[in-house]
Protein backbone atom coordinates (compact mmCIF):
# COMPACT_ATOMS: atom_id res chain seq x y z
CA UNK A 1 0.00 0.00 0.00
CA UNK A 2 1.19 3.41 -0.54
CA UNK A 3 1.26 6.54 2.21
CA UNK A 4 1.73 9.85 0.99
CA UNK A 5 4.50 11.74 2.46
CA UNK A 6 4.34 15.29 3.79
CA UNK A 7 1.14 17.02 4.72
CA UNK A 8 -2.08 17.25 2.27
CA UNK A 9 -3.36 20.08 3.33
CA UNK A 10 -3.31 22.81 0.79
CA UNK A 11 -1.55 26.25 1.58
CA UNK A 12 -3.71 29.41 2.71
CA UNK A 13 -4.48 32.15 0.31
CA UNK A 14 -6.02 35.43 0.89
CA UNK A 15 -4.47 39.22 2.09
CA UNK A 16 -3.66 38.03 5.56
CA UNK A 17 -0.81 35.83 3.81
CA UNK A 18 -0.49 37.50 1.19
CA UNK A 19 -0.62 41.27 0.53
CA UNK A 20 -0.51 41.07 -3.75
CA UNK A 21 -3.68 39.09 -3.03
CA UNK A 22 -6.04 42.28 -3.03
CA UNK A 23 -5.76 43.81 -6.11
CA UNK A 24 -4.54 47.66 -6.60
CA UNK A 25 -2.57 47.07 -3.32
CA UNK A 26 0.66 46.26 -4.95
CA UNK A 27 2.34 46.33 -8.18
CA UNK A 28 3.25 43.50 -10.40
CA UNK A 29 6.41 41.31 -9.55
CA UNK A 30 8.38 40.52 -12.23
CA UNK A 31 10.61 37.56 -12.58
CA UNK A 32 14.19 39.15 -11.31
CA UNK A 33 14.95 40.84 -8.52
CA UNK A 34 16.55 44.14 -8.13
CA UNK A 35 19.79 43.41 -7.60
CA UNK A 36 20.33 40.48 -9.86
CA UNK A 37 21.98 40.99 -13.45
CA UNK A 38 21.25 38.52 -16.51
CA UNK A 39 24.35 36.65 -16.29
CA UNK A 40 25.20 36.79 -20.15
CA UNK A 41 25.15 40.61 -19.96
CA UNK A 42 28.68 40.61 -17.64
CA UNK A 43 30.13 38.16 -19.90
CA UNK A 44 29.73 39.80 -23.03
CA UNK A 45 31.10 43.13 -21.26
CA UNK A 46 32.97 41.89 -19.36
CA UNK A 47 32.37 44.56 -17.00
CA UNK A 48 29.40 44.85 -14.08
CA UNK A 49 26.98 48.13 -15.74
CA UNK A 50 24.68 50.20 -13.07
CA UNK A 51 21.26 49.42 -14.03
CA UNK A 52 18.36 51.00 -13.12
CA UNK A 53 16.18 50.13 -9.66
CA UNK A 54 12.72 49.89 -10.02
CA UNK A 55 12.23 52.68 -7.76
CA UNK A 56 14.59 55.13 -9.84
CA UNK A 57 12.51 54.20 -12.80
CA UNK A 58 9.41 54.73 -11.62
CA UNK A 59 10.26 58.44 -10.63
CA UNK A 60 11.01 59.35 -14.13
CA UNK A 61 8.29 57.84 -15.35
CA UNK A 62 5.77 59.91 -12.69
CA UNK A 63 8.04 63.14 -13.86
CA UNK A 64 7.75 62.35 -17.70
CA UNK A 65 3.95 61.74 -17.15
CA UNK A 66 3.84 65.13 -15.02
CA UNK A 67 5.96 67.21 -17.44
CA UNK A 68 3.78 66.75 -20.22
CA UNK A 69 0.49 67.73 -18.18
CA UNK A 70 -0.68 71.09 -16.92
CA UNK A 71 -1.54 71.10 -13.14
CA UNK A 72 -5.24 72.66 -12.72
CA UNK A 73 -5.22 75.34 -10.00
CA UNK A 74 -7.95 72.90 -8.05
CA UNK A 75 -7.90 71.97 -4.27
CA UNK A 76 -5.26 69.36 -3.50
CA UNK A 77 -5.99 67.28 -0.25
CA UNK A 78 -2.73 65.70 1.88
CA UNK A 79 -2.26 64.51 4.97
CA UNK A 80 0.89 62.16 6.39
CA UNK A 81 2.34 61.15 8.93
CA UNK A 82 5.60 58.97 10.19
CA UNK A 83 3.98 55.51 8.39
CA UNK A 84 0.86 56.28 6.14
CA UNK A 85 -0.20 59.16 3.56
CA UNK A 86 -3.67 60.15 1.27
CA UNK A 87 -3.15 62.64 -1.39
CA UNK A 88 -6.65 63.17 -3.15
CA UNK A 89 -6.29 65.97 -6.23
CA UNK A 90 -7.45 66.28 -10.07
CA UNK A 91 -5.95 62.42 -10.59
CA UNK A 92 -7.81 60.46 -8.29
CA UNK A 93 -7.12 59.37 -4.62
CA UNK A 94 -3.68 57.69 -3.78
CA UNK A 95 -3.04 56.01 -0.55
CA UNK A 96 0.10 54.43 0.88
CA UNK A 97 1.09 52.72 4.21
CA UNK A 98 4.99 52.00 4.54
CA UNK A 99 5.97 50.36 1.24
CA UNK A 100 2.68 49.76 0.16
CA UNK A 101 0.81 51.80 -2.35
CA UNK A 102 -2.64 51.96 -4.13
CA UNK A 103 -4.19 54.72 -6.76
CA UNK A 104 -7.76 55.19 -7.18
CA UNK A 105 -9.09 57.07 -10.19
CA UNK A 106 -12.12 59.24 -9.92
CA UNK A 107 -14.30 56.83 -11.95
CA UNK A 108 -13.00 54.02 -9.79
CA UNK A 109 -14.39 55.34 -6.29
CA UNK A 110 -17.67 54.65 -4.75
CA UNK A 111 -17.63 56.90 -1.90
CA UNK A 112 -15.30 58.36 0.63
CA UNK A 113 -16.04 58.69 3.89
CA UNK A 114 -14.17 59.59 7.09
CA UNK A 115 -14.15 58.80 10.57
CA UNK A 116 -12.72 60.84 13.65
CA UNK A 117 -12.56 59.47 16.57
CA UNK A 118 -14.25 60.54 20.25
CA UNK A 119 -11.03 59.99 21.97
CA UNK A 120 -7.31 59.88 20.61
CA UNK A 121 -5.38 61.75 17.38
CA UNK A 122 -6.31 59.08 14.42
CA UNK A 123 -8.12 59.99 11.49
CA UNK A 124 -9.72 57.46 9.43
CA UNK A 125 -9.63 57.87 5.63
CA UNK A 126 -12.24 54.98 4.17
CA UNK A 127 -12.14 54.57 -0.33
CA UNK A 128 -15.12 52.38 -1.24
CA UNK A 129 -15.09 50.82 -4.75
CA UNK A 130 -18.21 49.75 -6.33
CA UNK A 131 -17.54 46.56 -6.59
CA UNK A 132 -17.86 46.90 -2.37
CA UNK A 133 -14.06 46.97 -1.33
CA UNK A 134 -12.67 49.44 0.71
CA UNK A 135 -9.68 50.78 1.82
CA UNK A 136 -9.45 52.19 4.98
CA UNK A 137 -5.96 54.17 5.82
CA UNK A 138 -5.37 56.06 9.59
CA UNK A 139 -3.21 58.83 9.78
CA UNK A 140 -2.24 59.99 13.12
CA UNK A 141 -2.90 64.20 13.68
CA UNK A 142 -0.36 66.05 15.50
CA UNK A 143 -3.79 67.57 17.78
CA UNK A 144 -7.28 66.86 16.96
CA UNK A 145 -7.84 70.74 15.65
CA UNK A 146 -6.62 68.96 12.57
CA UNK A 147 -9.55 66.77 12.32
CA UNK A 148 -12.08 69.95 11.30
CA UNK A 149 -9.36 71.01 8.80
CA UNK A 150 -8.87 68.01 6.97
CA UNK A 151 -12.45 67.54 6.90
CA UNK A 152 -13.10 70.61 4.79
CA UNK A 153 -9.83 70.74 2.47
CA UNK A 154 -11.55 66.55 1.18
CA UNK A 155 -15.01 68.31 1.02
CA UNK A 156 -13.57 71.10 -1.64
CA UNK A 157 -11.87 68.11 -3.30
CA UNK A 158 -14.71 65.90 -3.18
CA UNK A 159 -16.76 68.54 -4.44
CA UNK A 160 -14.72 69.54 -7.18
CA UNK A 161 -13.62 66.32 -8.55
CA UNK A 162 -16.06 63.67 -7.34
CA UNK A 163 -19.07 63.60 -9.70
CA UNK A 164 -21.99 61.89 -7.95
CA UNK A 165 -23.66 59.54 -10.94
CA UNK A 166 -27.21 59.73 -9.78
CA UNK A 167 -28.42 63.57 -10.84
CA UNK A 168 -30.17 64.93 -7.87
CA UNK A 169 -33.85 66.30 -9.09
CA UNK A 170 -34.02 69.81 -9.16
CA UNK A 171 -37.09 70.83 -7.39
CA UNK A 172 -38.71 74.33 -9.40
CA UNK A 173 -38.66 77.61 -7.55
CA UNK A 174 -42.19 78.87 -6.36
CA UNK A 175 -43.16 82.21 -7.86
CA UNK A 176 -45.02 84.82 -5.76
Amino acid sequence: MEQRIGSSSKPLEGAGFDPAFVPGLTSPVSGETEDTEPADAVEATGTHEPTVTAEASKETEETEETAGEETPDGPVFEAADRRAKIVADHRGVRLSLDDQACEFRWDEIGAVETESPRFGKRFTITVHTPDRRWYPIEIEATSRARFAEWDEQLDAVMDKYFEDETPQAQEPEESD
